[in-house]
């Protein structure tokens, strides 16, 4: 019997051209990347030298919740959202100088 023909078979459905992030976090949900493994591509990564700093920022139970909720639609983590607010408005504020 062919691979095909196997009960409960589905062909590979290819990787679409994601429109958002929340998009590509659903496909990945419902798909399994083994399947994909000989699809996948090296990527170049830079990684930050040098030790971070850690900033802990305070928030109303009521923001906090709101901006947990916004990250969830967006498929982000809320800590990944809020950091790359700061780096925008950091540009923005140098960039007025």
């Amino acid at each position: 019997m062919t691979v095909a023909k196997h009960k409960g078979f589905k062909p590979k459905e290819p990787i679409p051209d994601f429109k958002s992030r929340e998009e590509e976090a659903e496909f990945w949900d419902t798909h399994d990347l083994a399947d994909y493994w000989n699809e996948m591509k090296p990527v170049q990564v830079t990684v930050a030298e040098g030790p971070l700093s850690v900033l802990q920022v305070q928030f109303d139970n009521e923001t906090a919740a709101e901006l947990f909720r916004l990250a969830e639609a967006k498929g982000v983590l809320a800590t990944a959202m809020v950091h790359e607010w700061v780096l925008e408005r950091l540009r923005l504020e140098q960039a007025k100088k």
